[in-house]
């Protein structure tokens, strides 16, 4: 069979084996930091809290139950992503900061990425307190002296910090991207645990319930396939240039612009980014400031709501999907490159009409990739309400489920870049 051949090939491949036991190691190790926790639980009652709210209970599977376990990676790599979408947000207010990010090549984005880490530090300090009031709070964390809150703090922004030189290794000297794989890791290891709960939990009369919400899933699984795979190809034609004896150029190519060119990210930036108002929200809840203590309250009973929930997780897609297009593909670079190497497309004069018809050519392609990452992102929220099933809901929900699909593509993508390669070297 054509996938076994590929499967014994792979491990043939010295270097590609390493690269891949490599990755299986660093999962192995952030499965064992997952699961250490930091003393004084009340177990049944964090139980409790992760199951009645909605944004926790879903971050809580990008972690692999690590928050739900309080352990010292409780934060996953939500501190490092949110620098990154903070240093991608500062390079549209500093324009030296983007000279930085892409004027200066690889040397400048290596140096980005360090601001990145730094403020990655700050960030987790901050979330670690703020997750740790809350839970105290909540009743779930038993009170804490002044040196068990720092010991607390420093061990779960150590655990932050680690996390994201796991991901950074994996993305230096193994297959795939480092976080998308590592949040991947946290997903697959809720779905066994999420089984047996279904099994426990079985009732007769919800097997129409359970049939439709597996239908919805193949679906959204092959939706996500659609829009990860889809591409709109722009021709591109390369004029004839004579060098001594030889010719160069005169040939067709085209140009693909993916339909969802942000991949998984603008899910990730999404719930980063919505972990912070119920967060704060929670933490001043119980403050003795009446009016802030209010508003706490109503912003905290918000994001509690399906609707209110569903309707900013779905706009927050779509313009985090438009955001990191925007941070990560130029069409005046493009068009820049193309005229340097001789490049046009048919019928638009190179310079800024070719940049222009880009422009034209993306928005309207990205249109409907970010409303259908949208839309996949909050229908099982709607299949959930509908069936009532909520035990199996989160584990293959369709953000899990887009995420889990998309770093499988990615990555299996990948190994054929690698595959290929070693195939022309031999050949």
């Amino acid at each position: 069979m054509k996938w076994l051949n590929k499967i014994t090939q792979i491990f043939k491949i010295k270097d590609l084996r390493q690269k891949i036991l490599f990755v299986l190691f660093i999962l192995v190790v952030f499965r064992i930091v997952a699961n250490i926790p930091v003393p004084g639980i009340d177990i049944e009652r964090l139980s409790q809290f992760f199951s009645n709210n909605q944004l926790f209970g879903l971050l809580n599977i990008f972690t692999g139950g690590a928050m739900s376990n309080l352990s010292i990676s409780m934060l996953g790599l939500g501190p490092y992503i949110t620098a990154t979408i903070i240093m991608q947000l500062l390079t549209m207010i500093f324009p030296s900061l983007e000279a930085i990010y892409k004027e200066e090549g690889e040397a400048g984005r290596q140096k980005f990425n360090q601001y990145g880490r730094m403020l990655t530090v700050p960030l987790a300090v901050l979330q670690s307190y703020g997750m740790l009031t809350l839970l105290s709070r909540q009743g779930i964390l038993d009170s804490l002296s002044a040196l068990q809150w720092i010991t607390s703090i420093t061990v779960i922004t150590a655990g932050a910090v680690f996390l994201m030189w796991l991901g950074e290794m994996i993305s230096e000297k193994g297959i795939g991207n480092g976080v998308s794989l590592l949040i991947f890791a946290g997903i697959i290891s809720s779905v066994p645990m999420s089984i047996r709960e279904l099994a426990v939990t079985y009732d007769v009369s919800k097997i129409p319930s359970y049939l439709a919400f597996f239908a919805v899933a193949l679906v959204i699984t092959a939706a996500v396939v659609v829009i990860t795979e889809g591409r709109r190809n722009i021709p591109v034609s390369y004029a004839k240039r004579i060098r001594g004896n030889k010719v160069y150029g005169g040939v067709s190519t085209y140009l693909p612009l993916n339909v969802n060119p942000a991949g998984v990210i603008p899910i990730i930036f999404a719930l980063s980014i919505m972990l912070f108002p119920g967060m704060v929200a929670g933490f001043l809840s119980a403050s003795s400031i009446g009016w802030l203590a209010r508003i706490s309250q109503i912003v905290s009973g918000l994001f509690e709501d399906p609707w209110f929930y569903g309707i900013t997780y779905f706009a927050l897609v779509v313009l985090f999907t438009y955001f990191y297009t925007a941070v990560t593909f130029d069409p005046n670079n493009v068009s820049n490159n193309l005229q340097k190497m001789g490049g046009f497309i048919p019928g638009i004069r190179p310079g800024k009409p070719t940049a222009a018809f880009l422009y034209f050519i993306l928005n309207r392609v990205l249109l409907f990739g970010a409303i259908s990452l949208g839309l996949i992102a909050v229908l099982p929220s709607i299949i959930q309400g509908a069936t009532g099933i909520t035990a199996f809901g989160f584990a293959i929900g369709g953000t899990a489920l887009l995420i889990v699909v998309s770093v499988v593509l990615d990555t299996i993508r990948q190994v054929n870049s690698q595959l290929t390669m070693r195939d022309y070297e031999g050949f």
